[in-house]
């Protein structure tokens, strides 16, 4: 890597762009290790982040967020780190990916996510209203993503080939 400081590769996202997948294909590909920041704070927490909304509040779930993703971040061997997709909200998150991450936003369809999640009862931010949450979550984070060093519409990729096109962009720059 050019930049020694840089050593994780960072997927973020809407909630359904692939992240979790893409991250364990990457991992494989790159011999490397893949975390997904929600599964951390379950473990920390010994509890669903559905749970943690309900008894503690978003703003509780926010800040376990950030400490596990800074935990992360911080280890010294490469990992491949899916986020949440609300992990970009936070600015000291924001900056630590940057930081420490090459950092690859997974774009897709408010359509094709509606499709992925709304079978999913375990998202506390789609309660009610699937269609209409996903589209106000859009419209309040629609530049919430620009930060990232590239982005990837899996819109019309299988996870195999964002892993792929996200290898070539990551060779590229580092």
């Amino acid at each position: 890597m050019k930049d020694n400081q840089r050593t994780h590769i960072v997927l973020i996202g809407f909630m359904g762009t692939g992240k979790s997948t893409v991250s364990e294909l990457l991992a494989e590909r790159l011999s490397c290790e893949a975390v997904d920041i929600d599964a951390v704070i379950i473990e920390r927490e010994g509890m669903p982040i559905s749970d943690i909304f309900a008894t503690k509040g978003e703003a509780a779930f926010r800040t376990a967020e950030s400490e596990a993703l800074s935990d992360v971040l911080q280890r010294e061997h490469m990992g491949v780190i899916a986020t949440g997709g609300g992990a970009v909200l936070a600015s000291q998150n924001r900056e630590m990916m940057l930081k420490f991450g090459f950092v690859v936003n997974l774009h897709a369809s408010a359509e094709l996510i509606i499709e992925r999640v709304s079978q999913d009862t375990s998202r506390p931010l789609l309660q009610g209203d699937v269609s209409q949450r996903v589209h106000k979550l859009l419209e309040d984070r629609k530049h919430a993503y620009d930060f990232a060093h590239c982005t990837i519409d899996t819109e019309s990729m299988t996870p195999a080939q964002v892993a792929d096109a996200i290898v070539l962009e990551w060779r590229l720059l580092f």
